[in-house]
């Protein structure tokens, strides 16, 4: 499964995108507690932790949004994490 980041999460997260091989059955849960797993460096002054941004996070599953954090993935799904974004 592939993990893309946009806005703050990408500098939370400090990578685009990363590739993460979880059990078959995992759901979009087990896929954030890995996520928030990964050792990373320091996120640039002023961005929110990581942990913080996911939580108020949207998110895509193969270019579908959703809500079921129980949703289960397959391998090569990606999920994209949107975060709150400001202005129109």
């Amino acid at each position: 499964m592939n993990v893309r980041y946009f806005a703050a999460a990408r500098a939370a997260a400090g990578v685009e995108e990363e590739g993460f091989d979880l059990p078959p059955g995992a759901t979009v849960a087990d896929l954030l507690e890995a996520v928030l797993a990964v050792e990373r460096a320091e996120p640039p002054s002023g961005t929110p932790p990581l942990q913080r941004i996911l939580s108020r996070s949207s998110y895509l599953l193969n270019e579908v949004a959703v809500r079921d954090r129980t949703a289960v993935l397959n391998p090569g799904d990606v999920v994209d994490v949107l975060p709150p974004f400001a202005g129109g």
